[in-house]
């Protein structure tokens, strides 16, 4: 078997619901990380990539045709380079990258690149359409939204509005904090755009809000249940965002004949399906499955990121797996940056390589929930 490695990773800046990129096409945005991927590692996408593997989970309007293959022809990668739209939810970006994996430690490809885009302003969240059939209701009980899914987690575990705050009001002082101190200069790329018919370049996320405390945040009123009875706010979730990422994964033989130097490798990957009517436990048993596969323990791995698209499913995630949470999301997370859908996987593997070279650190684990109850996770190893 050969080993699949990440040679770079990068991603836009990500703007907020009707913010600077309101104006920008989804196309141009899912471009944006495939050119600076071949100018950072100097090669030709029309030579070089075999397959762009696309996650967006809202293929519609302007975001249908296949935006994967759209994407490295906007990029100007001519009509070699084919492409691939996937729809695991919110996994899409991670598994993107999973995929790419696999395909090259099969030996069937040497370079992909994996990635995902999400425009919420554009082509909002549920565009895709919102019904199932009604045989689903023979084998369960109702449909589940992610939100209540939250709920029922922060009620099973005994979750405090209060506690979920402090995880909120921490990943917005770490996004910060890492902002300040270039953590993300490496990883995150300027996007030249049209706003208003006049060109900006936007640099940095905007959603985060590093001033957040926990008086704000206990002023704000609950997103999914009614007041008294629940715990999760639009303060304690993840935000709403437009944006894109991209992973080149290569073989470590491509990438030593290109002169890559990678910055690590993945070791194992892991997808599982869990209860739909809580949802988002899944990346509780992916972790524990995962370890399994690399024959590791959650001792072993030194940096998480585990994706806020609730408090309550992070807490969920430390208290079941036992890991630290001054390990995990150390440069904040998407209660802060935000979690557009299709793009965050591959953020949140980007995130992790940069941050493992960052600190010189060996190992990192990447998980997420996932809609109607499934999870992912890898682990890459710097390299």
């Amino acid at each position: 078997m050969h080993d699949a490695v990440i040679v770079d990773a990068v991603r836009t800046p990500f703007g907020k619901q009707n913010g600077s990129f309101r104006d920008t096409h989804p196309q141009d945005l899912a471009a944006e990380p495939l050119e600076a991927l071949a100018e950072r590692n100097d090669f030709d996408g029309a030579e070089t990539v075999e397959d762009v593997i696309y996650g967006c989970v809202t293929p519609v309007d302007e975001q249908g045709l296949n935006i994967a293959r759209l994407a490295p022809m906007v990029a100007g990668w001519d009509d070699q380079v084919p492409g691939v739209q996937l729809n695991r939810m919110c996994g899409s970006g991670q598994q993107a990258i999973n995929f790419a994996a696999s395909m090259i430690m099969s030996g069937q490809h040497d370079v992909l690149v994996g990635g995902g885009v999400e425009h919420m302003t554009r082509v909002p969240m549920g565009s895709d359409g919102n019904s199932v059939t009604d045989s689903y209701f023979e084998h369960f009980d109702e449909v589940t939204t992610q939100g209540e899914g939250a709920e029922r987690i922060a009620e099973e575990y005994g979750f405090s509005r209060e506690e979920l705050d402090e995880i909120a009001v921490d990943s917005q002082h770490r996004w910060g904090e890492a902002w300040e101190a270039g953590h993300y200069d490496d990883q995150v790329v300027p996007v030249e755009t049209e706003l208003d018919g006049e060109t900006v370049t936007v640099e940095q996320d905007e959603h985060p809000r590093p001033e957040t405390d926990l008086e704000t945040l206990s002023n704000l009123p609950l997103s999914f249940r009614e007041e008294g009875n629940g715990v999760q706010h639009a303060g304690n979730s993840s935000g709403i965002v437009d944006g894109s990422s991209a992973v080149l994964v290569a073989s470590e033989e491509a990438a030593a004949d290109r002169g890559w130097d990678p910055m690590a490798r993945i070791v194992a990957t892991e997808v599982v399906g869990v209860d739909p009517l809580t949802m988002l436990k899944g990346p509780i048993p992916a972790t524990e499955q995962v370890l399994d596969k690399a024959d590791m323990d959650i001792s072993d791995i030194d940096l998480f990121e585990v994706n806020e698209a609730f408090a309550a499913v992070v807490a969920a995630w430390l208290e079941e797996t036992g890991a630290s949470w001054e390990d995990t999301n150390v440069n904040g997370g998407a209660i802060a940056h935000g979690h557009p859908l299709g793009a965050t996987g591959s953020m949140l593997m980007t995130k992790l390589a940069h941050d493992l070279q960052r600190t010189g650190q060996d190992y990192g684990l990447c998980t997420m929930c996932i809609g109607f109850g499934q999870g992912i996770a890898t682990i890459i190893e710097r390299v």
